[in-house]
């Protein structure tokens, strides 16, 4: 094989690798506001993940321990009608969406792939690890703030919500604050 077939075949391989280039994000922005606005328009509410989990989370209990979950005032609120199903609830359809579409988005876009995104100066379980907690404090904190950062910042920032707009200035402070020590693990 001569050296040109040898370079054409590698840029071939490259080529086939090469996943397709991100969406323009303002396009994709826009889109997310038609997407809200539709939310609004034919469930009568916005967007939002947190509410799935905790559908999900107080149906779980109700079924395990059921006099804890009917007697809990946070749990009660939803599971109050007797008859029980996270299946009820539209945002778990919303989240079950979400990560669908993540999928057949990654796949058609050619990024399907398995791997864990890393710095150079970290492990993947120390990778995993941070991703484990910041994913539990995350959620932690949509709870203490009422809904999630979509809920908060597309929906209530949507609908001028002083307190989603906060919330989000300090999702934002917080971020600029712990950027420094967090970065070094990705250079």
């Amino acid at each position: 094989m001569s050296l040109t077939n040898t370079i054409s075949a590698t840029a071939d391989q490259v080529k086939e690798k090469t996943a397709k280039a991100y969406s323009n994000p303002y396009i994709a922005g826009v889109g997310l506001g038609l997407v809200l606005l539709a939310a609004f328009l034919i469930m009568g509410r916005g967007l939002g993940a947190s509410g799935a989990f905790t559908s999900v989370i107080s149906t779980g209990l109700n079924t395990v321990i059921p006099e804890h979950a009917q007697s809990n005032a946070f749990f009660s609120e939803y599971i109050s009608d007797g008859s029980v199903s996270p299946l009820k609830d539209w945002l778990v359809f919303e989240v079950i969406g979400v990560i669908l579409g993540g999928f057949l988005s990654g796949a058609l876009a050619g990024r399907l792939k398995r791997t864990v995104e890393k710095g150079p100066n970290i492990s993947v379980k120390g990778r995993l690890t941070f991703a484990f907690i910041g994913g539990g404090l995350m959620g932690i904190g949509a709870k203490m703030a009422r809904g999630c950062t979509s809920g908060q910042a597309l929906t209530g920032g949507a609908l001028l919500n002083v307190g989603s707009w906060a919330f989000m200035m300090m999702v934002f402070a917080g971020a600029y604050a712990t950027a420094y020590f967090i970065r070094r693990q990705w250079l």
